[in-house]
């Protein structure tokens, strides 16, 4: 089994970031993961509105902490795939999203601008996997299940109440798709549990399939 981190953010794409992406990558290598997903915050207030800046420096922000992460792994067995972590207007939800590549992201303008139900439609058609990231945290509610693949059972960030007991629950109650990551921001970050996967996901999409049928393990 391989292990594989679901949740991280970088300090040169996410502003609550505080690890180089370098870093974050010696680290969990160190610690014995095969990869690790880049998911770092895609949302208004992460990155800006239509009338703030134009959408291909939207795109090459919020891309460089993952191209870091992968430079750094280049040359290794070390898996970098891409993911994010967004955030629609009017609350304060956030969603992991896996499954699409660098080119998703140039091709779909002002996407964090949608609401779930529009990106939704979006995602079915694209194949993509949509996790909903600590739903009990304070201020944040569990969406509409009809719009999610997954719920974020266990969240590792040590600054954050994610009541993950309640997220199982929540999983489990409506039959959804379970993940755990660490939420990496900060050094220590690097919680002790994590997804196990029975082979080594190359590709985004690749991941998503495996999240979807259910190759992997917590």
């Amino acid at each position: 089994m391989y292990k594989i981190e679901l949740h991280f953010h970088t300090a040169q794409s996410s502003h609550c970031g505080r690890v180089p992406a370098e870093d974050g990558v010696r680290q969990y290598k160190e610690a014995g993961y095969s990869g690790l997903v880049v998911t770092d915050h895609f949302s208004e207030r992460e990155r800006g509105g239509a009338g703030e800046q134009k959408w291909d420096k939207v795109c090459e922000c919020f891309l460089h902490g993952y191209r870091h992460a992968k430079q750094a792994a280049e040359g290794t067995d070390f898996q970098v795939l891409l993911g994010m972590e967004i955030r629609f207007p009017h609350n304060e939800n956030d969603f992991l999203v896996y499954g699409f590549t660098e080119e998703f992201i140039k091709e779909h303008p002002w996407i964090y601008m949608k609401e779930l139900p529009d990106f939704r439609k979006i995602a079915e058609k694209e194949g993509l996997y949509i996790v909903q990231a600590h739903p009990f945290r304070p201020k944040c509610v569990l969406a509409d299940i009809a719009y999610l693949d997954g719920i974020e059972v266990y969240n590792g960030n040590p600054r954050h109440d994610s009541h993950n007991a309640l997220a199982l629950q929540a999983a489990r109650e409506h039959d959804l798709g379970m993940t755990v990551g660490s939420d990496f921001h900060q050094p220590g970050d690097l919680c002790e549990r994590c997804a196990k996967f029975v082979h080594i996901p190359r590709t985004e999409q690749k991941l998503a399939e495996m999240l979807r049928r259910g190759e992997f393990k917590i």
